[in-house]
């Protein structure tokens, strides 16, 4: 099947999906994420997971964590950093007891079981960050704090995942030192880069007299920084958001989010979703079954339980804090890539890597409704819905 074929099944398909979804009193994303398990291998086949359809769903992603980094209020980000700190040592700890204990219990070894544990440790708020843009909620005091929450967690979770490799991986070369060191270098390079020499290329390249100057610019910027964490072992995503946010603070923002939202929602983004979905297998489930309910339940309930008891302890109501809670259970392509790494590492038995696949997947499919209910309010709901 042609490219071109593919993107006209992913762009009809998915549209109709969330449109479905919305209708039926769901976050539209819910509906384009279920379309990618119709339309791929797990049931109709008309979509592949090919190489050209995981570079483009890269890039979504990319531009959807760019867009959440130029709707983010920064100061609100600041002020709630103590929460999003606690929130995302809440979102370790329990899912790691959880994940170890789980596959003690299901007659996994020691070192296996560690890394499970280690995975349902890994956070992606893409799913969450469409999820609260639909609910208008990105902004809010509960979003900044999952979006803070979220880039703690990555940093934790790559760390940890260096200290594995470098103790029980095949290669045992993992310099946890060097790790750390990256992560250091990154954070202080993008912020400086943010402060000095952000706003002096949006200046520089903006009058140039080429087409789409401002938005060009700023996608040069966005594709730095996503590059620059990928290299120095920070998600991609990451990198992606920290460059909204330093354009946030140009007098371009509000130029280049009305001029990127067009190319991201348009092709790229419908193709990220429809990716996740693309993943699905069923082949070889049925001896797997347990496996995947146990550790589905365990990946939702301590992310629940964890992130929402630190949001609790650092002032959110009951609600905001479930909410919160709900907001960091997605475990998304962060995971997706520690499963590939641990694997390549031989830090679990291959023949579970398809069931973790499927709990990651499972994970991201109920953020939506779960997020969709915590920040639900009734006496807006119908016109919300209407709006829409």
């Amino acid at each position: 099947m042609t490219l071109v074929l593919m993107l006209l099944i992913i762009l009809v398909s998915t549209k109709l999906a969330g449109d479905l979804a919305v209708r039926l009193g769901q976050p539209s994303v819910l509906g384009k994420l279920l379309i990618g398990i119709i339309i791929g291998p797990a049931v109709l086949g008309w979509v592949n997971d090919g190489a050209l359809i995981t570079e483009m769903a890269e890039i979504g992603v990319i531009l959807l964590m760019f867009i959440a980094g130029l709707e983010t209020d920064l100061d609100q980000l600041k002020r709630n950093w103590k929460a999003a700190f606690a929130v995302a040592i809440g979102g370790v700890i329990l899912p790691f007891i959880g994940g170890y204990s789980g596959g003690l219990l299901f007659g996994l070894s020691s070192e296996h079981s560690l890394f499970i544990g280690l995975l349902l440790c890994a956070t992606s708020v893409s799913i969450s960050v469409q999820t609260l843009k639909d609910l208008g909620q990105l902004s809010s005091r509960e979003g900044t704090t999952i979006l803070g929450a979220a880039v703690v967690d990555d940093i934790l979770v790559v760390i940890l995942l260096a200290f594995m490799l470098s103790l029980l991986g095949a290669g045992g070369d993992a310099s946890l030192g060097l790790i750390v060191g990256k992560k250091v270098l990154f954070f202080a390079g993008a912020i400086l880069l943010s402060i000095f020499v952000v706003p002096r290329v949006m200046k520089w390249l903006a009058p140039l007299q080429v087409t789409e100057a401002v938005i060009s610019a700023a996608l040069i910027i966005c594709f730095f920084f996503s590059y620059g964490a990928h290299y120095l072992g920070v998600a991609g995503i990451i990198g992606a958001f920290a460059a909204g946010i330093a354009i946030s603070q140009t007098n371009f923002k509000h130029e280049v989010e009305h001029r990127l939202e067009p190319i991201a929602y348009a092709i790229f983004v419908p193709i990220f979703f429809v990716s996740v979905g693309l993943k699905v297998t069923f082949v070889g489930i049925g001896e797997h079954m347990w496996f995947i309910v146990l550790f589905t339940i365990i990946a939702i309930i301590t992310k629940l339980v964890g992130c929402g008891l630190g949001a609790r302890l650092t002032g959110f109501d009951r609600k905001s804090s479930i909410g919160i809670g709900a907001g960091m259970v997605s475990r998304g392509e962060v995971a997706l890539i520690i499963a590939t790494t641990g694997l390549a590492g031989g830090l679990f038995d291959e023949k579970y890597f398809t069931p973790l696949v499927i709990v990651i997947i499972l994970t991201t499919l109920v953020t939506p409704p779960m997020l969709k209910a915590a920040f639900k309010k009734p006496e807006v709901q119908k016109a919300a819905s209407t709006s829409k």
